[in-house]
């Protein structure tokens, strides 16, 4: 068995509908305790809510269910716990998986579950699964595959290191990117359009540009996942006003 945590950007998820729009509006962190059922379809968790403000009392969020699980997607939740020395909720909540999801737990074949550290807040989303390291793995390619922009921080207490036998890019991109670059497709202004690209490489322009994006998301999503993008991100958040 092994682990592996990993770091997504918050907005990403969110644009990829994988958490609700304005979840962190009211609330400062949610903390994955423990999963009790994960199914293709849905998932059954223990969550902890941070919210920014005060806590409403047991009458009030039952009062506004039906509105919350509305507005967050939820089939149900149950309060388990307030604490409003830390602000915090400890909630049983049931979800419906979104088809993204549903797609990677396919994969996965009941071979990975979450497990912690798992925290969301307005900025970051540190997620960590353990599982068999093939369906691991598995599950990484495809994320790579659909130019899934995230960051691997560990895998099984160690730092992690990528395979190696999976190029960032396949043969054809690689030769067409850098036939691109060499004829000036990236200079500024370009040297050379897409069209002429396409017929000096024996291709249609939309099959050429298919091509390239894909190299560039490959690349993009690579650098996204390194530590200097990370350090570029804080620098530049330090920056604005």
């Amino acid at each position: 068995m092994q682990s592996v945590t990993l770091e997504f950007r918050t907005e990403d998820l969110t644009l990829l509908g994988l958490l609700p729009p304005g979840l962190f509006d009211k609330y400062e962190e949610v903390e994955l305790l423990e999963t009790l059922r994960l199914e293709q379809g849905w998932r059954l968790q223990l969550l902890r809510v941070r919210r920014r403000g005060p806590l409403r009392t047991a009458a009030e969020l039952e009062r506004e269910s039906r509105r919350i699980r509305s507005m967050y997607g939820l089939e149900s939740f149950e309060l388990v716990e307030r604490r409003p020395r830390t602000r915090d909720y400890i909630l049983l909540v049931r979800q419906r998986n979104p088809e993204r999801l549903r797609r990677l737990l396919s994969l996965a074949g009941g071979e990975v579950a979450p497990t912690a550290p798992f925290r969301l807040s307005s900025e970051k989303v540190v997620a960590s699964f353990r599982g068999e390291e093939r369906a691991l793995r598995r599950v990484l390619k495809r994320l790579e595959r659909e130019e899934f922009p995230y960051r691997i921080v560990r895998a099984s207490g160690r730092p992690y290191v990528p395979d190696e036998a999976s190029p960032v890019l396949t043969p054809l991109q690689a030769r067409l990117l850098a036939r691109a670059w060499v004829l000036g497709y990236y200079a500024v202004p370009r040297r050379i359009t897409l069209s002429h690209l396409a017929h000096q490489s024996g291709r249609s322009p939309p099959g050429l540009g298919k091509v390239l994006r894909r190299a560039e998301g490959r690349l993009v999503a690579r650098w996204l996942r390194s530590e200097g993008a990370a350090d570029a991100a804080t620098a530049s958040g330090a920056r604005e006003p």
